[in-house]
């Protein structure tokens, strides 16, 4: 039995989720990033319980068709710039429609009926997370971050940061990570 979970974003949500069915007692075979396969059917009641536990740690059991389809369209594009391997001419459409097996308009039209920006939007602001998270760790400079996701230039690269936060990613790293947020709370401003 396959059952999408709402805001299943990072491997700290898959480890608390995967607790939270092993508690159930509701035998998980696999637990990913918006997605748990169980290795039975579970009963009505066992649903219930796990939607009301998991709406208690901030997820949400999804039962709605569209829902499971937006959810599937965000856990890829997370995966795709948690990965840090963007190449500079990725298609989110090409990719989107492949991994998806759906037309892109489909897709987009639902993406953007259903979470009120464009899936490029969403693309954006989870790449800004990223370049905020590696400037924090410090770690690499400007020009390997912008290559690292997919940036033609370090300039288009600290342009697009500064439209969405209005920082430069220099003043950005000067001040700090309190001004990051967790993935499942970017929301377009």
């Amino acid at each position: 039995m396959k059952l999408y979970i709402k805001n299943m974003v990072c491997s700290r949500c898959i480890m608390v989720v995967k607790q939270q069915l092993e508690t159930l007692k509701l035998q998980p075979t696999l637990v990913s990033m918006g997605e748990i396969e169980l290795a039975k059917p579970a009963s009505e009641k066992q649903l219930k319980l796990l939607d009301e536990s998991l709406k208690e740690l901030g997820f949400e059991l999804l039962n709605d068709q569209k829902q499971k389809h937006i959810e599937k369209i965000k856990t890829l594009l997370i995966k795709k710039v948690q990965s840090g391997e963007i190449e500079e001419h990725f298609s989110i459409t090409g990719f989107l429609s492949k991994s998806l097996n759906k037309d892109y308009s489909y897709i987009s039209r639902l993406f953007s009926e259903v979470e009120g920006i464009t899936i490029e939007q969403f693309f954006i602001l989870q790449k800004i997370e990223k370049v905020k998270e590696l400037l924090v760790y410090g770690e690499l400079s400007l020009g390997e971050i912008s290559y690292r996701l997919g940036y033609s230039s370090v300039a288009h690269l600290s342009a697009q940061f500064k439209k969405v936060t209005g920082l430069t990613p220099t003043h950005f790293k000067k001040i700090g990570s309190h001004h990051r947020h967790s993935l499942d709370n970017i929301r377009h401003k």
